[in-house]
């Protein structure tokens, strides 16, 4: 059965705001993990999440956990710390991320916002000379991260699944055509460029892109899903929470495009 004229309106309205806006906000979404992960597909192809196997749902390899909650064993979970880097979805893999749905179900009764740059914005407002200077510039993005348990075994095996991959600092959104900066905390120098060299860059570029005429920062309420395009924003969670409550999202991960070179 075809959707109704109306279902396709609909559906072409969204589009054109997320397209436009970069970020989409759906409140009281009481739906199940099957849902979310159905209603996400409608966007493209989901990441399953090979590279982050500790994070994924055991059950669902589409979602992608975010928690603050221990282990069996009475451990930090790996996702104590997760995304308190200014960073964009899946950036460290040589197919990153187009966009992301985030679901929050458990939530701590102050703080833990969520912080989104708008990177066309960013970009638009640097100086002639710097988009010069960045335009065939390429960042290398590593999938290190803090991890509370982390062992030099953990530590080899993220090296493994992750390694090094240069995106380029500039990218051109392939749907809108607009120019967005590709740049993030978790960028540790430019190829070609010594890191000495490459970090005043990066340490501005991102300084700029995390200005508050950029930011919308998000006071997440159960049951919010925030939709957000990761070609042209970048976003940082914030640990500013008391840990005896609980923090617990979970999040699909629309594949995007291509756009990486592996690091040799």
């Amino acid at each position: 059965m075809s959707p109704s004229p109306r279902a396709r309106a609909s559906s072409a309205g969204s589009t054109a705001r997320f397209l436009d806006h970069g970020i989409l906000l759906l409140r009281n979404q009481k739906i199940t993990r099957e849902q979310h992960i159905e209603f996400s597909r409608r966007f493209g192809e989901l990441d399953k999440h090979d590279a982050l196997p500790s994070d994924r749902h055991t059950e669902h390899p589409e979602l992608l956990i975010v928690t603050n909650a221990s282990k069996t064993d009475g451990k930090p979970g790996d996702g104590k710390y997760t995304g308190h880097l200014w960073h964009s979805d899946m950036s460290f893999t040589l197919i990153p991320s187009l966009g992301s749905l985030l679901r929050a179900i458990e939530l701590p009764p102050v703080g833990g916002d969520t912080l989104f740059a708008n990177m066309v914005k960013a970009y638009d407002a640097l100086s002639d000379g710097m988009q010069k200077l960045i335009a065939d510039l390429h960042g290398i993005h590593a999938g290190k991260r803090k991890i509370a348990d982390l062992t030099s075994a953990r530590i080899a095996e993220g090296e493994r699944l992750n390694p090094p991959v240069a995106q380029p600092v500039v990218r051109t959104h392939p749907e809108t055509g607009r120019k967005a900066l590709y740049i993030g905390e978790k960028v540790k120098c430019f190829d070609g460029m010594t890191e000495e060299e490459s970090r005043p860059i990066i340490e501005y570029l991102v300084r700029h892109a995390t200005k508050p005429q950029f930011v919308y920062r998000h006071q997440w309420q159960p049951d919010d899903i925030v939709i957000w395009d990761n070609r042209c924003t970048m976003h940082q969670a914030l640990g500013d929470y008391d840990d005896q409550y609980l923090r617990h999202l979970e999040r699909t991960t629309v594949l995007g495009t291509p756009s990486g070179t592996l690091v040799q």
